[in-house]
């Protein structure tokens, strides 16, 4: 099976310096993938390099079918609609209600029909219990409500893979449970879930295949009986 992500001995930038070396990282469809490590250890630069964000100079990098290494400009926003991404502050438009940042990325992304437009809106939002919030702003949510629809937003496209970066950060730990068994649903149903986290309870809790950033490399974790630096 082709991987969906893959890094052979890959350099990870953040900027222009180097924080990570020599990755090899090769996530197959169906995986459920965490990346930890400290604060500052590269975990969230390998999300950004994924998404074309931060360039690839040396190794291999491909994911979702492009090349990171020889990826053009043009090709980037169709690399992007084969990833869904989930932020830990959930970069809601404040401006608009729910329905209205759905139809927003929609558009964005290529949609032009109204009726598929709707129909898909409605699809996601029931994806993640949310179907009655349609029409709500995003103050009058909770945070978890909050997640729940940028979860939402992260599948508007039928994505390959959801890159999730510290989505439960600013949630409470009952809230985080909730968002943490909706990946595990989402997963379950075929998505591949690649989640950064520096909180060990998550992935003891749910189990995965687990990768760590220390010391300028990252490594997956055979025995995560081990003491992970976090």
């Amino acid at each position: 099976m082709e991987a969906l992500i893959h890094f052979k001995d890959a350099d990870i930038l953040n900027g222009e310096n180097v924080v990570l070396y020599g990755l090899d990282m090769d996530i197959q469809p169906g995986d459920f993938v965490y990346i930890v490590g400290k604060v500052g250890s590269g975990k969230t630069s390998i999300i950004r390099t994924i998404t074309a964000e931060n360039p690839l100079l040396k190794g291999e990098g491909q994911a979702c079918g492009y090349n990171l290494r020889t990826i053009r400009a043009r090709e980037i926003p169709y690399l992007r609609r084969s990833l869904g991404v989930i932020f830990q502050d959930f970069q809601l438009l404040t401006d608009r209600s729910v329905e209205a940042n759905l139809e927003f990325v929609l558009r964005a992304t290529g949609w032009k029909d109204r009726s598929l437009i709707d129909t898909r809106i409605t699809e996601v939002l029931q994806d993640v219990g949310m179907e009655n919030k349609a029409h709500k702003m995003p103050h009058q949510l909770s945070g978890g409500e909050q997640q729940r629809i940028a979860i939402a937003r992260a599948l508007l496209n039928k994505p390959k893979a959801i890159l999730a970066d510290e989505p439960t950060g600013n949630l409470d730990g009952e809230t985080a449970d909730e968002i943490l068994q909706l990946l595990m649903d989402l997963n379950q149903a075929g998505t591949a879930i690649v989640m950064v986290t520096h909180n060990r309870a998550i992935f003891e809790k749910y189990p995965g295949r687990v990768f760590s950033c220390e010391g300028e490399h990252c490594q997956e974790v055979v025995d995560q009986g081990i003491d992970l630096v976090l």
